[in-house]
Formats: structure tokens, sequence, C-alpha cells
């Protein structure tokens, strides 16, 4: 009864009861990634504009930048074919996947930040302002 629940008002955890439907009368799953989130694309309802609606159900929480490289350019449009039918290797100089810390406990604060665990620095002047004697 949770998971229903979830599926009805949270769109920010995996996918919505909408979202289920519409894969499930009109998707058709292209592929998966390394953490686990599916690939899907369904004919456009316009094909004036884009010839197919391509959209990713997440593993968990819906975080945009858990889409690798190679499926952001699927997802995209600037790809034809999905990296599964490219066989898409990364560049040597693409780092692993971090996730997005922004708003949470271990998201990065500078030396200084009010937000830090230190407290902020005093800030020394530049200049010293003349005095008359």
């Amino acid at each position: 009864m949770i998971e229903f629940l979830k599926q009805f008002f949270t769109w920010w955890n995996s996918r919505t009861l909408g979202l289920w439907l519409y894969t499930w009368r009109k998707g058709e799953f292209v592929g998966e990634d390394e953490f686990g989130n599916r690939y899907y694309r369904a004919p456009s309802a316009l094909p004036q504009s884009i010839a197919e609606r391509r959209w990713v159900v997440y593993n968990g929480y819906a975080e945009a930048s858990m889409i690798p490289p190679g499926w952001h350019g699927w997802m995209h449009h600037r790809q034809a074919n999905p990296p599964t039918k490219n066989d898409y290797q990364p560049r040597e100089w693409e780092k692993p996947h971090q996730p997005n810390l922004t708003g949470t406990a271990r998201a990065y604060r500078p030396p200084g930040s009010i937000m830090g665990s230190t407290w902020p620095k005093v800030a020394k002047p530049d200049y010293e302002a003349w005095r008359p004697e």
C-alpha cells in the first residue's frame, strides 16, 4: 500500500502511476545503464517535431545527473542509436559519476562559509586608514 501511495504522490521517487501506465501502454524498452536506470522510447504524437519520445525511469531518487554520457546523448536526440547498439565506450578522460550533493549535509562548503563547520575568519583590511597625529 505504501509503494502505491509513493507512486501516486511522489514524482521524485522512481516513477509515478501515470508514467507507469504510459510506459506499459506505449513504451518500448531500449536498455539499462550501470546505475539501474531503464530507458524507453515511443513514437511521437507530433511527428513534425520529433520522431520519437524518449524517457528514463530512474532507479530510486530521480536525479538527472545520474544519466551517463552515452545515454545523455541518446536522450537528447544527439545520437540516433542508443549506447547498447553502438557499443559505447567512455573516453579515457571521462571521470566516473559522482552524485550531486547540493542541499545535503555532505555538500561542499569552503573555508569561512557560514554553513561550514568552522567559524568564519575575520576579514583583514587591505589597507590602513590614515590617522592624523
